[in-house]
């Protein structure tokens, strides 16, 4: 009977283990950084997911590992996929930083001047929602009044947050 618990167990951790990364998310952080009055928008994308991502999207034999051409093209997808407005429908141009490659994520990263009297946000993340309609993006916003997240499904284009000194 004990030897059945810990088979059963032990199985139990091995499955576990392997839907462990079946739900697809990725995380984006919208910084005030004050100091240099820019928005700093950090993406992080789980590098198993960008992999699958890149081969399924624009090349099969493509390497985001060793590649910068593929890095790039992944980092371009993406930013054709986030988008950030001000409550007067005025798109914030946002300015490639750059990316990298941090054990199992990948990280890219844009910017952009703070506008005046910035009251609200509207943003749009579709990033590998048309590849994977169960694709769950979460984008933090801090630096502006308190913490606040927005979660975005398949079905959302565009969520607003109002913003607090």
């Amino acid at each position: 009977m004990k030897t059945n618990v810990i088979i059963a167990m032990v199985l139990c951790l091995m499955v576990s283990t392997v839907y462990a990364h079946q739900q697809k998310t990725a995380v984006t952080t919208i910084s005030f950084n004050h100091r240099v009055n820019n928005i700093e928008v950090m993406h992080k994308f789980y590098l198993h997911d960008a992999e699958h991502a890149v081969r399924d999207l624009f090349d099969p034999a493509a390497d985001i590992l060793s590649s910068k051409a593929t890095q790039n093209t992944f980092a371009d997808y993406v930013q054709q996929q986030f988008a950030i407005e001000t409550s007067e429908g005025h798109s914030l141009p946002l300015s490639f930083v750059g990316l990298e490659l941090d054990g199992k994520y990948l990280w890219l990263y844009q910017e952009t001047s703070i506008p005046k009297n910035l009251s609200s946000l509207s943003i749009s993340n579709g990033a590998l929602q048309d590849l994977w309609p169960a694709q769950i993006n979460l984008v933090n916003i801090e630096g502006k009044g308190k913490l606040q997240s927005l979660l975005f499904d398949s079905s959302d284009n565009w969520l607003s947050i109002s913003l607090s000194e």
